[in-house]
């Protein structure tokens, strides 16, 4: 029988949290598809592994012997990707914009140039993932906007931090300020990230949304999108959003405007990786001259 590992992942973080709730935050997937993920799993086995009630979700007999497994199995099958990487001598870098990668792709020209027998490719991902691939197991390391879902099972390196602002339709009465205050804001429709995200609330998403300096202003939103021309095109047909400094460097539209913003933390950027791993001199070393030079810029 086959079985797709993230169905086994899926599976996992819900017997670690206990509940769908704070497993799909977890995991930044919608309560119901995890819930039908689950029951793939379930189906696939033949057997029940969770007992479902009000108060969660409790492994059943089979589902503990399954959950007592799963770690080294999981752990075994990451091991066999990243022996694979480096068999073909390649590694993966994900991110999901580019104002946080910065100078990375000419860190990674010096570092072909030095290593040419290595291939090393940057996966750009949408919104619907802020761990760039991390959670996923689908990159080797990433460029991440902190803080994202499930940060806490990953080693994490801050870089730097950027200012944020805000995009505005051009006709917005704001449109003409130069600085705008957050408290301005707050009655506005917002773009919220993670079109996949379905009802997801994780720390990143809130954020975007800077829901910790509303003053219990309930958070209004306008749209929800996963890729930046969705992204600029709700703001231009009426929604704002809060946005990275380096934002107008990459992203354009004729009918959005951007401004700075004061009330609001700013953006943070770090380096990813997961904790378990083998010793890998390539990729530690792309990754600290990748540290070094976003640090300095």
């Amino acid at each position: 029988m086959d079985l797709d590992t993230r169905l086994l992942r899926y599976f996992a973080v819900v017997a670690e949290e206990g509940t769908l709730t704070n497993a799909a935050q977890r995991l930044f997937v919608s309560q119901p598809a995890l819930t039908k993920q689950i029951r793939r799993l379930e189906n696939a086995l033949g057997v029940r592994l969770f007992t479902r009630s009000r108060s969660g979700m409790t492994l059943t007999e089979a589902g503990r012997e399954l959950a007592s497994r799963v770690p080294a199995l999981l752990h075994g099958w990451d091991e066999a990707v990243r022996a694979t990487g480096r068999a073909a001598w390649v590694l993966r870098l994900g991110f999901l914009d580019a104002g946080a990668v910065g100078a990375v792709p000419e860190v990674i020209a010096e570092f072909r140039r030095a290593r040419p027998q290595w291939r090393v490719e940057l996966r750009q991902c949408d919104w619907s993932d802020p761990s760039a691939g991390l959670t996923r197991g689908e990159v080797h390391a990433a460029v991440v906007r902190l803080p994202f879902p499930g940060q806490e099972s990953f080693t994490v390196r801050e870089l730097f931090v950027e200012e944020r602002g805000v995009l505005l339709p051009a006709r917005h009465p704001l449109a003409n300020s130069e600085t705008v205050e957050f408290r301005e804001l707050v009655d506005e429709p917002f773009v919220a990230a993670g079109a996949g995200a379905g009802a997801g609330t994780g720390a990143w998403r809130e954020h975007w949304l800077a829901t910790q300096e509303r003053d219990g202003h309930p958070v209004r939103v306008g749209a929800v999108t996963s890729r930046p021309d969705e992204w600029l095109g709700a703001v231009a047909a009426g929604c704002v959003a809060l946005a990275p400094a380096s934002v107008p460097r990459f992203y354009s539209h004729p009918g959005v405007v951007f401004r700075p913003v004061t009330g609001i933390p700013p953006s943070r950027v770090g380096l990813a990786r997961p904790r378990r791993r083998t010793h890998d001199a390539a990729l530690d070393e792309l990754l600290e001259a990748i540290a070094q030079r976003l640090s300095r810029s």
